[in-house]
């Protein structure tokens, strides 16, 4: 019976008598009821693989939070900072308390995924994060949170400051393990150029045997807390049964710390304190610089969601009171101070005003807003009061949208990440094994140098570059290419866009500007007052997204005519138009094959749209839009890539020909459904294309999700963004050319990384097996193998994409 707790790993009292349970076919030992709970319900799911898997202990079992507390976590009131919503699922960001190891994520996941209605738990260790979605008809955030502190994990609602406080400290500690390991290089340096000329020139015994034991005191700190990290992973990996590529450094700084201490007890062979301190100072370095590079690109993400202002004015019973922003509904007024920050998505009030929306789009430049137009939470007031109306709040805004789609971009592994992983497994793996034909062929040589060679040989081949070549380039061009208005949300983007074979763009909102204007309105009927109808379209299209319905609402609102009361709701068709059951009558508003009973034969040479009463005409209405000014240039360029350039759209009208003519586009379809635009990029894809898809409205986001690279406009639906692998902040689709550059530079610059740290491995594994390179100078290249790795994936921060 062991005196320890088995779960936590705290003394047991022997007053009381160890609490026992069975985990893992044998009688376990616990501390108290709190770690015995935990540890049976690890064992009853099936789970016990966890006690193999990790490599420290959490604390002791803290007593579980009363059901009352926890199911205060189910009101919408308190969800509303931390639990967003996407179609029937809900999704929270959650903070984990006690989490010690790789093994708790794992344990996590596993635990929760075991429950019905839970459909994803994603824990990134790296920053004590789970992702978690549900269906809250099946399960309630409040057990969630009960099954966590059931297995010994307290969660709570994720907030951004504690996160980049964790962030900071993460780093202090890095660093510090830095400066420990260069303090100890640096004396045992000195001392050591003392033992290398003693060893030439002559030392008396008792100056050589005190000056190694110096050398050995100077670095135990840095070998027990310097390296710890390395060991630590090493440990977990081989539980794991995986190989990593800190298990030869934890070999090769175990053996020789061990070593040298052996031989300056006995008096006899060499002592190399040095070496140790110098290759964990090297490699803590190279560690350091990758996790600031890391935490540069994190920086971008963390920036989307700035602090809102905690007040803000609401008009109430007359008057401007200030309130908390979190307390915000739709459809209140407010006022946005100059020089403040937007704290929701909200339409404008007034004739005319001026934003910045530079913490989106990083343009620095005011954009002036009409009334009806939407400006975005985030933005910043200009020289002049704002009065808008709240749209969205909370985490409905888009900048809260953006935030949970760079939350899941950081949370994916991309595949070639993977295939470096897999690489540096192998290569750990056949390294290991060379080591020890080193060991043996030495013994036959010269075996006071069998230890010292193989020492090298791990050293030397440690493939810490291999293992950094892939994840710095793409973390350095993630962070560059949302500073120019591309935000990447899935991990694949980057590895996908090199290989793309056809780009698919949408019209209205994506090729054009998206701001529709109503050019001709007609009636059909003339027994049908004009104003009645008109009262009727914005009835209808009220609340709607698409751009022809806010051009239809701005134009109705221009006109001064009230809004008629329906006696049914209105139903959007995507990409059809919208439908209501009105007065025992069935009313359409959108493209003539969808209010119609009878299309025209003649296709119009502009965007048209009707109204209809039982498929019979009532009103026809004309919208013009212009292109966007860097629409020709983008198209340009695409084709220039050798990209076969696609337009399809859901308008009957001869535009899109007209459009496709004027820009230069290869194929050409009008009058595409949802449906029919999702078949056609399945059938390119059936024939082997790559294809990239960029859309805005509900009606592409089944063609966003079939491609195999979708991009949605900024200012597209949340439908869509979500739909897409990445999104066009500020709607710049000029942002699509670099893009491309730069996931080309990328291609090449981990194409690069790999080459140099294979060629690397492969140059120095015979000097160093034939004992040429000894282990302070194995150390060293290394290390500098690494950082040229890092280094030159920074170049892709100032890569010219032009």
């Amino acid at each position: 019976m062991t005196l320890s707790c088995y779960h936590c790993g705290l003394p047991n009292p022997e007053r009381i008598g160890p609490f026992q349970a069975i985990v893992l076919g044998e009688t376990r030992a616990f501390c108290c009821p709190g770690c015995l709970a935990v540890a049976e319900s690890i064992e009853s799911s099936g789970l016990s693989d966890y006690y193999l898997s990790r490599d420290s202990q959490p604390g002791a079992a803290f007593a579980a939070a009363p059901a009352e507390l926890l199911a205060r976590f189910d009101h919408a009131a308190v969800q509303r900072e931390f639990v967003s919503h996407q179609g029937e699922l809900t999704i929270a960001e959650l903070s984990i308390e006690n989490l010690s190891c790789a093994a708790c994520a794992w344990l996590i996941e596993r635990r929760l995924l075991q429950s019905a209605g839970i459909v994803e738990a994603s824990v990134n260790f790296s920053n004590h994060r789970l992702r978690v979605r549900w269906h809250d008809d099946t399960i309630q955030l409040s057990q969630v949170l009960a099954e966590l502190e059931h297995i010994g994990y307290k969660a709570r609602p994720f907030q951004r400051d504690t996160h980049a406080a964790a962030l900071k400290q993460q780093a202090r500690t890095q660093l510090f393990r830095v400066a420990l390991a260069g303090l100890g290089t640096m004396q045992a340096m000195m001392l050591g150029i003392g033992l290398y000329l003693g060893a030439f020139q002559g030392i008396d015994t008792e100056y050589r045997d005190y000056m190694r034991y110096i050398s050995g005191l100077v670095t135990i700190p840095v070998f027990a807390w310097a390296g710890w990290p390395f060991y630590r992973s090493a440990w977990l990996a081989l539980k794991a049964r995986h190989l990593t590529m800190d298990v030869p450094v934890s070999i090769a700084l175990i053996g020789a710390f061990f070593a040298s201490w052996y031989a300056t007890v006995i008096g006899q062979g060499e002592t190399y304190f040095d070496s140790v301190c110098m290759f964990i100072f090297f490699l803590q370095t190279s560690r350091f610089v990758e996790l600031k590079a890391r935490q540069r690109a994190g920086e971008r993400a963390a920036d989307l969601l700035t602090i809102n202002p905690r007040l803000v004015k609401r008009w109430q019973n007359g008057q401007w009171h200030s309130t908390p922003s979190d307390e915000l509904v739709a459809g209140e007024r407010i006022l946005i101070d100059a020089g403040d920050t937007v704290p929701v998505d909200a339409q404008l009030e007034q004739d005319m005003g001026y934003v910045s929306e530079a913490m989106l789009t990083g343009e620095p430049m005011a954009l002036r807003k009409r009334q009806g137009e939407i400006i975005l939470a985030g933005s910043i007031a200009g020289e002049q009061a704002l009065i808008a109306t709240v749209v969205r709040s909370g985490n409905d805004s888009v900048l809260a949208t953006l935030h949970q789609l760079m939350s899941r971009a950081l949370a994916e592994k991309p595949a070639i990440a993977q295939r470096a992983d897999s690489l540096a497994h192998w290569f750990v793996a056949r390294v290991l094994v060379l080591a020890v034909f080193v060991y043996i062929g030495w013994q036959f040589v010269d075996p006071s140098q069998a230890f010292w060679a193989t020492l090298a040989v791990l050293v030397a081949t440690c493939p810490c570059a291999l293992s950094l070549a892939t994840p710095t380039a793409l973390t350095v061009a993630t962070q560059r290419l949302a500073e120019l208005g591309f935000l990447v949300t899935r991990g694949h983007v980057l590895s996908t866009l090199p290989e793309a074979t056809h780009i698919v763009f949408d019209k209205t909102g994506t090729l054009t500007v998206g701001a529709l204007q109503v050019s001709a309105c007609d009636l059909v009927e003339p027994s049908l007052p004009l104003e009645q109808a008109l009262s009727f379209v914005a009835a209808m299209e009220t609340g709607a997204s698409h751009p022809i319905a806010r051009a239809l609402c701005r134009y109705v609102a221009g006109q001064d005519i009230a809004l008629m009361t329906l006696s049914g709701k209105a139903e959007a068709h995507a990409g059809l138009g919208m439908s209501v059951l009105h007065d025992g009558a069935c009313y359409r508003i959108g493209h003539a094959a969808f209010a119609l009973a009878k299309a025209p034969q003649q296709a119009d040479d502009t965007l048209v749209v009707w109204l209809s009463k039982d498929h019979q005409p009532l009103l026809r209405i004309a919208l013009s839009d212009q292109l966007r000014p860097e629409a020709a240039e983008v198209i340009a360029n695409c084709r220039a890539q050798g990209l076969i350039t696609v337009l399809l759209s859901g308008d009957a009208s001869a535009l899109p020909a007209s459009i496709g003519e004027e820009l230069g586009i290869d194929i050409v379809h009008g009058q595409q459904s949802p449906e029919q635009k999702q078949a056609r990029i399945a059938a390119w894809q059936a024939e082997g294309a790559i294809v990239v898809m960029v859309g805005d409205g509900i009606n592409d986001a089944a063609s966003l999700a079939q491609a195999h690279c979708g991009v949605a406009m900024g200012s597209g639906t949340d439908w869509a963004q979500t739909s897409a692998d990445a999104v066009l902040l500020g709607d710049r689709l000029a942002a699509l050319t670099p893009a491309f550059a730069l996931a080309q530079r990328t291609a090449l610059t981990v194409k690069q990384n790999m080459r140099w740290a294979v060629t690397y491995n492969l140059a120095i594994l015979p000097p160093a097996a034939l004992g040429f390179v000894p282990p302070w100078a194995a150390a060293l290249g290394m290390s500098l193998s690494s950082l040229v790795v890092v280094f030159n994936a920074l170049r892709l921060r100032r890569a010219k994409l032009h």
